[in-house]
């Protein structure tokens, strides 16, 4: 069956995306071309631009692309019954997950909020529906039921974000001086660093 020209488009469209998100993750913003993810897309440069026009567009899309698909993740982490420790241990899993296959988010954001004009990426934050009070209310259930002691929750959040996902934004850096070029190595680290994590933020809380 032949696709009719709104799901040809919706392919197309797809088929960029996931193009733009394979080049921008091998060689960043800076370093890619539209020619170059068109070819990864297997389309022409000119269909390319009747999609996006610009690679700035092209990133923004990519860039709410994955945030779409891990915001509704992280709300239902974090609005769970499960105790404050099970709630970090599955928020500091998934957003060290994301980061791992989104590599150039947080470069994105951290590039972003650095320009005079931040607007794009603070509304696109406003509008994925994170919350940061659902995040206080578990932490202050936590409180109550004695679990951990009392902690500023803006504090903790900002503690666990920097502890994920400083590894990723410092990678360029962190691999060539302390991991000598190891390629290997890193990524191992990386695999260990959900659990080392958790247990530095838990072991500074809990009672």
């Amino acid at each position: 069956m032949e696709l009719n020209q709104k799901d040809k488009s919706t392919s197309t469209e797809e088929k960029i995306l996931q193009a733009a998100k394979k080049v921008f993750v091998e060689k960043g913003k800076s370093g890619t071309r539209m020619q170059e993810i068109a070819d990864e897309a297997g389309i022409n440069k000119s269909l390319l631009h009747y999609y996006y026009r610009s690679k700035d567009k092209l990133f923004g899309a990519v860039f709410k692309l994955a945030l779409s698909q891990f915001a509704p993740k992280l709300i239902k982490i974090v609005k769970s019954d499960k105790s404050i420790f099970e709630i970090i241990e599955s928020f500091v899993d998934t957003y060290i997950d994301i980061a791992s296959k989104n590599p150039f988010i947080p470069m994105f954001i951290i590039n972003e909020f650095s320009k005079r004009d931040s607007s794009f990426v603070t509304k696109t934050m406003k509008n994925s529906g994170i919350n940061v009070d659902f995040f206080r209310d578990a932490v202050e259930k936590g409180i109550s039921e004695g679990l951990i002691n009392p902690v500023d929750y803006r504090k903790l959040i900002i503690n666990t974000i920097s502890l994920c996902i400083f590894p990723f934004v410092g990678r360029p850096l962190l691999e060539v001086i302390v991991f000598k070029d190891d390629k290997i190595a890193y990524n191992e680290y990386l695999a260990n660093r959900k659990k080392e994590v958790c247990e530095l933020i838990i072991n500074t809380i809990k009672k």
